[in-house]
């Protein structure tokens, strides 16, 4: 686990939790504690659904454990039984990830023993719901995530490696087991992006306009995902077919690197386009006119294979796994680049929040 947001913001959470049990005198403030452990999440949005989830497993976990203890008696056969009842009503009701809270305030109710059972109960349950709402409300104004930030910066970071790595790759210049290692390394990162995207994607905005916008931003984060992945798959495909590459004609290599370098070039004006550092004067069609230019290189290259198609050395077979994926790697910059452009006319009017923070 790296040391986070998250990790402070956990520290904090147990001691307002600890200290609002105290203000308020209830009786073993540790619970509140535990409860606020259990309560922290990565975004708001899940803190609120945490929150909804735990209070039904509390009141569930309560129910259980006065039933049982009414009925019962607190015995420790009864505790099991009690324990099992509120997992299988849990899972039923689709609560799992509250189950462990559940659980601790069962057992913490079920501890309680005397006369004043139903008051210490109940405190106790209280006790536990304060920790929750303590750490909602940590998690709601101390540092709350900037996951659009995040995201980009690790959807930009990524692909620069992407990019470093292919122009070695292309070149013949990249060592073989260096960039296996670095393919490894990128599939984990474009993991964690997928999953920063879903963090995003779970951020609710309050107003309509604002609503809107990042509808359309997720469109775009999205076709900047598929864009990566795709770039990453040029890169596996050149590593894994390197020595095909090699025994291409020189001017079948030629071709490809300067096509590839054309490519890798658009896709780093694209996030510089999408973060506002691009030149006004630079439009899409500008760039489109630069650097994509499909059906001319598609009759360079079937001209080539029809003049080479006698050299026994030389088989079109090795050229299309790199080709095709060159291909699928230039409809996804279209298409980033036509998303890019219909948003940034539509809401040009609004600060772009990454202009700051980019590089």
């Amino acid at each position: 686990m790296k040391l986070g947001a998250r990790i402070f913001k956990t520290g904090i959470a147990i001691v307002f939790a600890l200290f609002l049990a105290q203000l308020l005198q209830l009786p073993t403030a540790v619970f509140a504690g535990i409860a606020a452990i259990f309560a922290i999440q990565p975004s708001i949005y899940r803190s609120y659904l945490t929150i909804v989830e735990q209070l039904q497993g509390n009141l569930i976990g309560a129910a259980v454990a006065v039933s049982f203890t009414l009925i019962f008696g607190p015995q420790l056969v009864v505790v099991g039984l009690a324990a099992v009842i509120v997992m299988i009503i849990m899972l039923k009701l689709g609560l799992e990830k509250s189950i462990s809270l559940a659980l601790v305030t069962m057992i913490a109710v079920m501890e309680v023993k005397g006369d004043d059972f139903l008051i210490f109960a109940f405190l106790r349950v209280s006790t536990i719901l304060v920790g929750v709402l303590a750490a909602f409300l940590v998690n709601l104004v101390f540092m709350p995530p900037k996951y659009e930030s995040k995201l980009f910066q690790a959807v930009h970071q990524a692909q620069d490696e992407i990019i470093r790595w292919a122009r070695l790759a292309v070149r013949q210049a990249s060592d073989h087991s260096a960039t296996k290692k670095s393919l490894i390394k990128l599939k984990e990162r474009l993991i964690q992006i997928d999953q920063l995207y879903l963090l995003y994607k779970e951020e609710r905005s309050y107003f309509k306009k604002t609503s809107a916008s990042k509808a359309r931003r997720l469109v775009v984060y999205r076709q900047m995902i598929a864009t990566t992945r795709s770039s990453y798959d040029v890169l596996k495909r050149l590593h894994k077919f390197e020595n095909e590459l090699i025994k291409l004609p020189e001017h079948f290599r030629m071709m490809v690197t300067e096509r590839l370098e054309a490519l890798l070039v658009y896709h780093e004006q694209l996030h510089l386009k999408f973060a506002g550092k691009l030149k006004a004067d630079r439009d899409e069609t500008e760039l489109h006119n630069e650097f994509i230019q499909r059906q001319e290189v598609m009759d360079i290259f079937a001209k080539e294979i029809a003049i080479t198609k006698e050299d026994e050395e030389f088989s079109a077979y090795h050229l299309l796994h790199i080709l095709s994926s060159i291909l699928n790697y230039e409809e996804q910059l279209e298409h980033l680049d036509t998303l890019i452009s219909s948003y940034q006319t539509r809401y040009e009017d609004e600060d772009n929040i990454l202009e700051d923070e980019f590089y």
